[in-house]
């Protein structure tokens, strides 16, 4: 509480009233502070703004009484005025709020006390807050309440010892009995049976370890607004929905729902006025639900509403405004509704503006928009940009906003980011069953600048330099990308490498592997869609220490050679997201061809293509649908195609449940897998998230190698099926799976399913 108090009781009437009825300006000469017993009087003059030798004003003292209370620190504030040398002296009596010395509970069965104290704010050495003390209260029963404790009660006992002003506080807690929900009933449905009812609800009856049953007053005055809008949804524009509670057994009760269904409305007649740039018939076309005949819904008019707006926006008219009106018959159960659009005019681009980028560059932003000054505004064209910005993976958040200028029909685009952190020093470890234990170290920059010293952001290349060690494979790789070269929309980069890859059995390598060499890389995009590339690559191989039985052909294999590389590549991308795509499709191929007037010492080429189609369903759920296939063959001088360049299958990223690289031809004298000229591969993916970082998987492959290329195709097909899980931790995704064959596995007697375990990123 806040009070002004103004006082007599020190001056002699004449003088005081003299002073204070006087219409001269008075000034401050002394300004007291009284009642303070814990705060210093220093810590109280430095909140106000009044000092002595200034005037006084009335609305500095409100201001200042204001400033005190807001403090946390009193409980009361009042400030008394007195006559004093043809001036006034101010005394600021303050009422401290107590100091906590001491927090108990009553004895409590169910919740520990030190969980108690966990969850409330009340703490020992803060002020006593009065506001904060009833939050508490509320708190804790909210606490008991979800353990299904919805009769409980809880008071606080307050003890302040008037001389040193602390409080101590004991809270009482009467726990009463846990209550559960054992049955629903569902009373006057007859549209809906009772089951498609419960699953609208989050009332659950207590099953088994499944659900715990407890009973929640605020969950179930909701579900009865869940139960109204999905009746809605269906037509029953009049139902209601109301709950009681029947207690059964001790500790158990059942809830009943009553419904009131109503008339089921449906759309008659559709009136659309006002239109005129565009017609009745394509704003039909974006209206999903309200349709003549349809069933009628207030919320899905709201929805096809907004439809119109948008179709109207994607045109340039930012200012359209669409006014909906029904009119409802009971005794024919149709809604009139009537649909009056505000055209008005169309809107213009002004100023392109960037707000939020403190290291990326206007440049780098600009260069990804399709909309730019002059032109008029297109809601398609700004989707597309704000995907384009999301996707470079520099900001956390991209969005737009329209800013007036002194013309009506112009406005200004506002482009907000929010940047992200795009640059880390990173290192770990992980296991897969491909790489066996692996180490690395990594220092990548996602936005590089390498004129801007020191920082080097800002200008949206990308820099990476990463050494790995492991059990069977060690790798040192510095990647650079320019994603416009000299501004122009042409990207360029190199990747310098060296690679060595040791003997092992189990992910079918007879020999030890090792490359060393560069690739050059230009790219272009093509529209919105589509984007090319061609590289060329050269390096030097190794391969040796192979196993005494192998067979002659693999010997061949052995020594030191030169490849020289160059490729093109080809790709249609429409995914909603490059990193975590829920819809969309992207199709890609390649071709690469070495030797010949490249130079080098293996003569050959390769077809492949590959296409992913993803499709949202349910519950954010995703079902991918992944294919891809595969042809090399030798040409000019190279009798054959050397065994690093040969496509392999089986394992974690093709066929799962079968052995690594374990599926296509095989040596005979080892039966290790030697690669084939040709592959094709498909897989089926379904996943559904569980909770926010971690999804469920289920998946389908099939496939095979082909040891010639004409052989592409004409059967043999392995295939596996499985589950897995997709979990984001803070050391990075972690890739689980099972599989298990479906087709006999070379070179084993019984089929067996297998684990993949990955962890592709470190901490």
């Amino acid at each position: 509480m806040i009070s002004l108090w103004v006082s007599s009781a020190m001056a002699q009437p004449a003088s005081e009233e003299e002073v204070l009825a006087s219409p001269e300006r008075k000034i401050v000469k002394a300004v007291e502070v009284e009642g303070n017993k814990t705060i210093s009087i220093a810590t109280i003059l430095s909140k106000i703004k009044t000092r002595v030798g200034q005037e006084y004003l009335e609305t500095v003292i409100s201001d200042d009484l204001k400033r005190l209370y807001n403090t946390g620190y009193l409980s009361d504030v009042r400030v008394d005025r007195q006559p004093q040398e043809d001036g006034l002296k101010l005394i600021i009596y303050l009422e401290e709020k107590s100091i906590i010395e001491e927090v108990t509970f009553s004895k409590t069965r169910h919740i520990k006390s030190r969980t108690i104290q966990q969850k409330i704010e009340t703490k020992v050495g803060k002020f006593l807050d009065k506001k904060l003390l009833k939050d508490d209260v509320d708190t804790i029963k909210e606490l008991y309440e979800s353990k299904g404790f919805t009769n409980v009660e809880v008071e606080v006992e307050t003890f302040v010892d008037d001389v040193t002003n602390k409080a101590s506080l004991h809270f009482i807690i009467r726990e009463g009995q846990r209550i559960r929900v054992t049955k629903i009933n569902i009373l006057g449905n007859s549209a809906f049976p009772d089951k498609k009812i419960i699953r609208v609800i989050k009332t659950r009856p207590k099953w088994w370890f499944f659900t715990s049953g407890y009973l929640k007053e605020d969950v179930l005055a909701e579900d009865m607004e869940r139960i109204k809008s999905f009746y809605e949804q269906k037509g029953y524009i009049d139902a209601e929905a109301s709950h009681s509670i029947d207690p059964l057994v001790k500790g158990t009760m059942a809830v009943n729902i009553e419904i009131s269904e109503g008339k089921r409305y449906s759309v008659g007649s559709m009136i659309i006025s006002g239109n005129e740039v565009l017609s009745e018939k394509e704003i039909q076309r974006v209206m999903e639900f309200i349709q003549e005949g349809n069933i009628f819904s207030r919320e899905k008019l709201s929805v096809d509403l907004s439809h119109i707006r948008t179709l109207y926006f994607d045109r340039g008219y930012i200012f359209a405004n669409v006014i909906e009106s029904t009119s409802l018959d009971p005794d024919t159960g149709k809604v009139e509704v009537k649909i009056d659009v505000e055209e008005g005019d169309v809107a213009y681009i002004e100023k392109v503006k960037i707000q939020g980028n403190t290291r990326t560059r206007d440049i780098v932003i600009r260069r990804e928009l399709n909309l730019y000054p002059g032109e008029r505004f297109d809601g398609t064209k700004l989707r597309k940009s704000k995907d384009r910005l999301s996707n470079l993976g520099y900001f956390e958040d991209v969005s737009f906003d329209i800013e007036d200028t002194e013309s009506y029909d112009r406005k200004n685009l506002l482009i907000q980011v929010k940047e992200a952190k795009t640059g880390s020093f990173s290192f770990g470890g992980g296991f897969s069953t491909i790489d066996q234990l692996v180490g690395f170290i990594q220092i990548e920059q996602r936005n590089f600048d390498f004129m801007n010293w020191p920082t080097f952001t800002g200008a949206g290349q990308y820099i990476s330099l990463r050494a790995e060690a492991g059990s069977t494979k060690n790798n040192l790789v510095l990647s650079f990308t320019e994603p416009w070269l000299f501004d122009y929309p042409i990207s360029g980069g190199f990747d310098l490498f060296l690679t060595e890859k040791d003997k092992e059995e189990d992910v079918g390598r007879a020999y030890d592997e090792g490359h060393k060499g560069g690739v050059l890389r230009f790219g272009k995009r093509f529209g919105e869609y589509v984007s090319g590339g061609v590289s060329y690559r050269l390096e030097q191989v190794k391969i040796d220490n192979l196993d005494t039985n192998v067979s002659s052909a693999l010997q061949a294999e052995a020594g030191k050679n030169t490849v020289s590389t160059l490729g093109f590549t080809l790709k249609r991308d429409t995914r909603d997201s490059q990193f975590s795509p829920t819809t969309g499709f992207v199709v890609g191929g390649g071709f690469d061809i070495a030797g010949g007037a490249l130079g080098g010492d293996k003569d050959f080429y390769r077809v492949s293509t590959n296409a992913s189609y993803y499709v949202p369903l349910h519950f954010k759920s995703v079902l991918e649908f992944r294919g891809r296939a595969g042809w090399v063959d030798s040409y000019d001088d190279s009798s054959s195609v050397p065994i690093f360049e040969r496509f392999f299958a089986g394992g974690s990223t093709t066929i799962r449940g079968y052995e690594e690289r374990g599926v296509g031809p095989l040596d005979p004298g080892t039966n290790d897998p030697v690669g084939g000229e040709s592959m094709l591969i498909a897989n089926i993916e379904y996943t559904i998230p569980i909770i926010e970082f971690i999804k469920l998987a289920v998946f389908f492959d099939s496939g095979n190698v082909w040891g010639e290329i004409e052989d592409f195709g004409s059967g043999g097909f392995k295939s596996g099926m499985g589950v897995g899980a997709r979990i984001k931790t803070p050391i990075g995704p972690i890739n689980l799976d099972y599989g298990y064959p479906l087709n006999d596995e070379p070179g084993e007697e019984d089929r067996s399913g297998k684990f993949y375990f990955s962890v592709s990123r470190g901490f």
